[in-house]
C-alpha cells in the first residue's frame, strides 16, 4: 500500500486529532496490509478498530461519512465498526437503531454484526436481552458461532447463573461448535468465583482432553482461586505446569501469584515476585500494585505501602480506591486512626470518593477505639454522600453493641436493616449469636441459628464452631454429638473447631479423648496452634499430668513451638505438687532441652517455685548459676529469695537479702516490705514493724491494702488491741476494703475482749461492705457468745439472750452450708446438753455427722 492512499483516507485538514495519529504512524504499519483494492476498503474500518477503540461514534460517523468511499461507507464493515463504537460508549439503544436499518436498508448484517450487539448487551448486564438477540440470529440464515456463545458463557458466570452457562456450553458442542480457551476459561472463572475451585480444575482437565490447550488466563484464574482456597501447594503445582509447558507468565500471572503468595504467607516471596515481574520488563498495572500494597498492609508495614503508592503514581499508574482501602485498612488494625483519617482526605483531594467499605473500616476501627462519637459521625457521613450501610457496616455496630453487651439494641438494629431490605448475611447472623451467647441468653442464641439457616446459606465452620462454644460453655452440648451434628451439615472442622473440642473434653476430665482429637486433628492436614498447645499445657498441668504434659510439648516442638515462659510457669506449678526439688529441677532441665530460653524471667519462675516451697538452698544455687551466666537479679528474683527464707523462719537470712539488693542498687517495692511483716506477723514479731513501715514509706512507697491487712492481723494475733484499731481506721481511711479474714481477726479480737457488740457491728459492717462471713467468722462469734453467756453473775435473762443469739448464727450458719468447728461444736453440745436438752443436742449432732465433720 502506498502512501498516497493514506494521504487520500488522512486529509491535513481533518478536524479530528485521531486522523493526526494517522498521518504519523510509520510506513511498517501499513505494509502488512495487503495491496489489493478489495482490502483498501477495507484498510480504513482495520485502522479504526486497531488505532480508535475511544472515538466518539458520532465523531467517527462524520470522517466515515465525509472522507470514505461510497463502497465502503455502504459495506457491513462500515456498519459494525459504528455499531462498536455505539456499544463502547454506553450507546446500545443507537446500536440497535443502526441494526433495523440494516435489515431494513442494507447490507445485510452478519455473524460480528450480531456478535457485536450481544457483547454490548452482555457488558451493560442485560443478558436476557442478549440471549433473546441471539434467537434472532437463526432467522437471518445465519449461525451462532463460538464467539457468540462465549460472549453469554461469560455473561451467565458474570451473574453467577453458572447453569445457564453450562446449557449454552452443552448447546455449543451439540450443535458441533468446538470450544476454545476463552470459553473454557470463562467457565473456569465463573465456577471460581462462586467458589467452586474443584468444578473448574474439572473443566481445565476437561479442556486439556479435547487438545486445547491452556492460556496463561487459564492458569492464572485457577493458581489464584487455590491461593485464595487456602490451597497454596496446588496452586504452586500449576505454577510448575506453566513453567514446564512454556506458558508465558504476563503481569495478570505475576499478580495473581503475587497476591497469592501473600495469602499463603509468604510475603518475601511475593515481594520478590514483583522484582521478577519488573527485570521481565513487564509494567505492573493498578490491580498489580493493589495486590502488593493490600499484602503489605494485612501484614501490618502501611509504611512500605504508602512508598509503592508514591512509586506508581510517579509511574503514572492511577490509584484507585481499592488501594486507598488497603492503606486506610492497614493504619485503622494498627490502632491508627488519625493517620487513617488522614488516607481517606487524601482520597477526596484526588476526586476518588470513599466507598461504604472505607467508611466501614473507619467506623469499625473507632468503635473498637470506644470513640462512639467519630463512628456515628462516620456512619452520618457516608450516608450524607449517598452511600448505603451494607452488611460490614452493620456487623460493625452489632460488635460495638456486643463488647458492651447491649445485644437488645443489636437486635433491634438487625429488624430495622431488614425492615429497609438489607438482608443480613451469615457474619451478622453469627455475630448476633455469639454476642446472645456471651450475655447468657441461649435462647435467643438458638432463634438466631434457627433464623441463619433459613434465611441465610446455613452453617460454615465458623458459625458452627461459635454454636458449639456456646452450648458447651452454658453445658448444654455432650462431645460426642459434635461428629453427628458436623457431618449432618455436610462441614469439615478447623483449628478453632478441635480446640474448642479439645477444651470441651478437658473440661469434662476426658483428657484422652482430647489427646486423642490431636492426633485426628493432624490426619485432616491441620496444625495445632499455640491455642491448642496453651489448652491441652494448662488442662493436664491442672490435672496434674506431667509426663503427659511433656509428651505434648515434645511433640509441638516438630510444629516448630518451643516452651514459652508462661508454660515454663505452668509446668513448674504442676510440678511443685510433688514437693521435691529434685523432680521440679529435672522438669525445668527437660524444658530447657525443648528450646526453652534461659533468662531472666526462666530464673525468676525457678527460684520462686522453690521458694515458695521453702526450698531456699537449692534457690540460692539457681541464683549462683544465673549470676554465673551473667543474668543479673531484679526485683522480683529478690524477693522470691526474702519470701522462701521468711517461709522457711530464717527471718534473719531474709533481712539479709534485703541489704544486699540495696547494696546492689536494686530498689524494693512494696511487695518486698510485705513479705517481710508477714515474715515478722508470723513469727509474732509485729511489734518490731514500725521501723519497716517507717523506711518504706521514706522510699515513698504507699502501703496497700494487704500491708494493712497484714500489720492488723499481727498485731490482733498478740492481742494488740489498740494498734488494731488504730490501723483499721487507717487502712478505712484511705478507701481500702479489709478482707473476711481481717475482719475475723478483728472480730476475734473483741470476741476476746468479751465486747460482743462490737464483734456483732463488725459483721454487720464487712457486709455492708460486700464482703460475706465465711465459717471462721461464724465460730468467732459462736463461741465468743457462749463464752459470754458462761461469766458467773450473770442474770439468767442476759444467759438466755446470749445463747440465743449464738443458736441464731448457729442456724444461719448451717443455712449457708458452713460446717461448724470442733470447738464451736463443744460449745454447742455443752450448751444444750443440760437437763431437758439433751434430745436437742443428740439431735443437732446427728445432723452434724450427716455432714461428715471433721
Amino acid at each position: 500500500m502506498n502512501f498516497l492512499f493514506l494521504r487520500k483516507i488522512t486529509p491535513q485538514s481533518s478536524p479530528f486529532p485521531w486522523v493526526q495519529l494517522l498521518r504519523k504512524l510509520p510506513l511498517s504499519t501499513f505494509r502488512r496490509f495487503p495491496t489489493s483494492q478489495a482490502t483498501q476498503f477495507l484498510f480504513p474500518v482495520a485502522i479504526l478498530r486497531r488505532f480508535l477503540p475511544k472515538t466518539q461514534p458520532s465523531a467517527m460517523k462524520r470522517y466515515l461519512n465525509t472522507y470514505l468511499h461510497t463502497d465502503i461507507r455502504n459495506s457491513v464493515e462500515h456498519f459494525n465498526v459504528l455499531i462498536d463504537g455505539y456499544c463502547r460508549n454506553g450507546e446500545i439503544s443507537r446500536a440497535v437503531e443502526l441494526l433495523v436499518g440494516m435489515k431494513t436498508n442494507g447490507p445485510a448484517p452478519d455473524i460480528v454484526t450480531y456478535n457485536t450487539l450481544i457483547n454490548g448487551f452482555c457488558k451493560t448486564g442485560d443478558v436476557f436481552t442478549a440471549r433473546k438477540l441471539m434467537g434472532e440470529i437463526s432467522l437471518v440464515n445465519l449461525e451462532p458461532n463460538v464467539i457468540t456463545y462465549t460472549t453469554l458463557i461469560d455473561a451467565y458466570c458474570k451473574i453467577q447463573c453458572v447453569e445457564d452457562a453450562r446449557s449454552m456450553y452443552d448447546e455449543m458442542t451439540v450443535k458441533g461448535l468446538v470450544p476454545d480457551v476463552v470459553t473454557y476459561t470463562c467457565i473456569m472463572n465463573g465456577l471460581c468465583k462462586g467458589g467452586k475451585v474443584e468444578e473448574a480444575k474439572s473443566v481445565f482437565r476437561e479442556m486439556e482432553e479435547v487438545g486445547v490447550v491452556p492460556n496463561h488466563f487459564s492458569y492464572a484464574t485457577i493458581i489464584d482461586s487455590l491461593f485464595k482456597d487456602g490451597n497454596a501447594g496446588e496452586a504452586f503445582a500449576f505454577q510448575g505446569q506453566m513453567v514446564v509447558r512454556g506458558v508465558g507468565f504476563d503481569v495478570v500471572v505475576y499478580t495473581a501469584l503475587m497476591d497469592g503468595l501473600f495469602k499463603a504467607g509468604m510475603p518475601n516471596d511475593a515481594e520478590n515476585m514483583f522484582q521478577v515481574l519488573l527485570e521481565e520488563s513487564l509494567v505492573p498495572n493498578c490491580i498489580t500494585y493493589s495486590a502488593l500494597i493490600g499484602g503489605l498492609c494485612k501484614l501490618g508495614d502501611v509504611n512500605k505501602g504508602e512508598l509503592m503508592l508514591q512509586e506508581m503514581e510517579e509511574k503514572c499508574v492511577s490509584p484507585n480506591v481499592v488501594v486507598y482501602a488497603s492503606i486506610v485498612d492497614g493504619y485503622t488494625k494498627k490502632g491508627l486512626l488519625n493517620e487513617a483519617m488522614n488516607v481517606m482526605k487524601k482520597m477526596v483531594q484526588r476526586n476518588i470518593s470513599p466507598n461504604v467499605f472505607v467508611y466501614g473500616t473507619l467506623i469499625d476501627g473507632f468503635f473498637k477505639a470506644r470513640q462512639q462519637g467519630i463512628a456515628l459521625d462516620l456512619f452520618k457521613e457516608m450516608k450524607s454522600v449517598g452511600l448505603e450501610e451494607n452488611n460490614f457496616v452493620i456487623d460493625s455496630f452489632v460488635n460495638n453493641f456486643k463488647r458492651s453487651g447491649r445485644m437488645e439494641e443489636a437486635n433491634e438494629l438487625l429488624k430495622a436493616m431488614m425492615s429497609r431490605g438489607l438482608v443480613p448475611d451469615r457474619v451478622n447472623y453469627t455475630s448476633m449469636m455469639d454476642g446472645f451467647f456471651k450475655v447468657g441468653k441461649e435462647l435467643d442464641a438458638f432463634d438466631m441459628a434457627q433464623e441463619m439457616t433459613e434465611k441465610s446459606s446455613g452453617f460454615d465452620i465458623v458459625a458452627y464452631n461459635v454454636l458449639i462454644n456456646g452450648l458447651f460453655k452454658c453445658g448444654k452440648y455432650e462431645s460426642e454429638s459434635f461428629y453427628t451434628g458436623m457431618r449432618e451439615l455436610g462441614l469439615v472442622p478447623d483449628s478453632a473447631t478441635f480446640n474448642t473440642m479439645i477444651n470441651a473434653y478437658c473440661k469434662e476430665g476426658n483428657l484422652e479423648n482430647a489427646l486423642n482429637l490431636l492426633n485426628e486433628m493432624k490426619s485432616y492436614g491441620l496444625l495445632p496452634n499455640l491455642i491448642t498447645r496453651n489448652i491441652l499445657v494448662q488442662r493436664l498441668c491442672a490435672a496434674g499430668e506431667i509426663e503427659k504434659t511433656m509428651d505434648v510439648l515434645n511433640d509441638m516442638l516438630v510444629f516448630g513451638f518451643h516452651p514459652t515462659p508462661t508454660i515454663h510457669k505452668a509446668v513448674l506449678d504442676a510440678s511443685s505438687k510433688s514437693r521435691r526439688a529434685d523432680v521440679i529441677l529435672h522438669i525445668h532441665n527437660r524444658l530447657v532441652g525443648m528450646g526453652l530460653e534461659l533468662n531472666l524471667s526462666t530464673y525468676n519462675t525457678l527460684i520462686s517455685t522453690l521458694c515458695r516451697l521453702g526450698m531456699v538452698k537449692r534457690s540460692t544455687l539457681v541464683f549462683k548459676d544465673m549470676m554465673g551466666k551473667g543474668i543479673s537479679p531484679d526485683i522480683i528474683t529478690y524477693n522470691a529469695l526474702i519470701q522462701g527464707y521468711c517461709l522457711s523462719s530464717h527471718l534473719k537470712n531474709a533481712f539479709s537479702v534485703h541489704s544486699q539488693m540495696l547494696t546492689e542498687g536494686v530498689s524494693p517495692n512494696v511487695e518486698t516490705y510485705n513479705i517481710l511483716l508477714r515474715g515478722l506477723s508470723a513469727a509474732s514479731l509485729i511489734k518490731d514493724a514500725a521501723g519497716l513501715v517507717n523506711q518504706m514509706k521514706e522510699r515513698g512507697l504507699i502501703p496497700n491494702a494487704d500491708t494493712y491487712d497484714i500489720l492488723l492481723s499481727g498485731h490482733g494475733k498478740i492481742g494488740n488491741m489498740k494498734e488494731c484499731i488504730k490501723f483499721y481506721c487507717e487502712m478505712i481511711t484511705k478507701g481500702f476494703v479489709p478482707k473476711t479474714s481481717t475482719y475475723n481477726v478483728l472480730i476475734s479480737c473483741f470476741s476476746k475482749g468479751k465486747k460482743m457488740s462490737e464483734a456483732k457491728e463488725l459483721m454487720r459492717e464487712m457486709q455492708v461492705r460486700g464482703l460475706s462471713p465465711n465459717s471462721s467468722t461464724y465460730d468467732i462469734l459462736i463461741c465468743g457468745w457462749y463464752r459470754l453467756s458462761k461469766q458467773p453473775g450473770l442474770s439468767k435473762s442476759l444467759k438466755r439472750s446470749y445463747q440465743a443469739e449464738a443458736k441464731r448464727l448457729f442456724e444461719e450458719m448451717n443455712e449457708k452450708g458452713f460446717i461448724p468447728c470442733e470447738n464451736t461444736l463443744a460449745h454447742i453440745s455443752f450448751a444444750l446438753a443440760k437437763p431437758g436438752k439433751k434430745v436437742d443436742a443428740q439431735r443437732i449432732l446427728n445432723k452434724l455427722y450427716k455432714k461428715k465433720v471433721k
